[in-house]
């Protein structure tokens, strides 16, 4: 491994003032807190009621358990720098926290495209959806997904281990990731810089578009549909789009500029590594009438609600 004599990195975080860094800490903490129940009141209630059945709630379920994976990469080790002065993170941890949370982000981008197919097939073919989309084909559709990004992540991992690490061990950022470890590397790595936007970047942007696209061709076809169940469809659509935005024009604006604007990088990174992951459990449940009525289900066995 050509990483020279470093052992360790310091990661800097993202706020130099103390008294910032400890209000801060107690808000991503709490924001942490409520990522963790939300996905896993989502998840139990997928898991324990008949929406599980049905392929879009069985790609909800991953979706929400990739979010509390992929915020659990970064977040404890981020709220944790708030609190100490000097965060390091060793060689080898700096290495696995990148893999995992490119991992675990990639996993979650194949995911919502799986997702957009899966609305694709079920508004456009209504006829085919149930052989198209059969349980089979979801737990393929799902593997299809954590290898791919299995792949993207080692490509990251190969493309660090390479590199000589000899001067400063500081990475202006509040999690490894590759940009940041690129700007320390005791080499050229302009020519890496530029694969990592063409791969990264590029594949984000492509992504987005297709799904932008998918969803244009959607709501072009719900037109022609009854009142009622445009209503139904725009609801789950609705919920899918705006989780989409709030995902991937953060992680556009982070891989596709030239690495050199890591300031504004690490305010991109929050946003899908903490705040989407917030607001998914709120975007899929308070729109998504199957939803409440699973948790009233599930949760309360329609206690509270049977006046209602």
């Amino acid at each position: 491994m050509g990483y020279g004599n470093l052992t360790e990195f310091i990661l800097l975080g993202l706020f130099h003032n103390e008294d910032v860094k400890a209000i801060c800490a107690v808000l991503f903490l709490l924001c942490y807190l409520a990522i963790l129940c939300g996905n896993l009141v989502v998840l139990l209630t997928i898991k324990g009621s008949q929406l599980s059945e049905q392929p879009m709630y069985f790609f909800l379920s991953y979706l929400s358990f990739m979010d509390v994976c992929f915020t659990s990469t970064v977040a404890p080790k981020f709220i944790i720098g708030l609190l100490v002065q000097c965060n390091t993170i060793s060689y080898n941890g700096c290495i696995a926290q990148m893999f995992y949370a490119h991992f675990f982000g990639a996993t979650e981008i194949f995911i919502l495209v799986v997702m957009a197919y899966d609305r694709y097939v079920a508004i456009c073919r209504p006829l085919y959806y149930m052989i198209t989309m059969s349980r089979q084909v979801c737990y393929i559709l799902v593997i299809g997904s954590v290898f791919g990004a299995f792949i993207h992540s080692l490509v990251h991992v190969l493309v660090i281990i390479r590199l000589p690490f000899c001067g400063s061990n500081e990475i202006d950022h509040y999690f490894c990731d590759i940009f940041p470890l690129l700007k320390l590397a005791c080499t050229d790595t302009r020519l890496l810089v530029i694969v990592i936007i063409t791969t990264t970047g590029v594949m984000s942007i492509l992504t987005f578009v297709a799904l932008v696209i998918s969803y244009i061709i959607i709501l072009s076809i719900l037109r022609t549909r009854s009142s009622e169940g445009r209503r139904k469809a725009l609801s789950t659509c609705g919920s899918h789009i705006t989780v989409v935005f709030m995902f991937f024009l953060p992680l556009i604006f982070t891989y596709v500029p030239m690495g050199d604007s890591v300031g504004d990088d690490k305010v991109f990174a929050l946003f899908y590594t903490m705040i989407a992951p917030l607001f998914n459990p709120l975007i899929y449940t308070l729109r998504n009438t199957d939803m409440k009525n699973a948790m009233r289900k599930v949760w309360c066995q329609d206690k509270l609600f049977e006046g209602k």
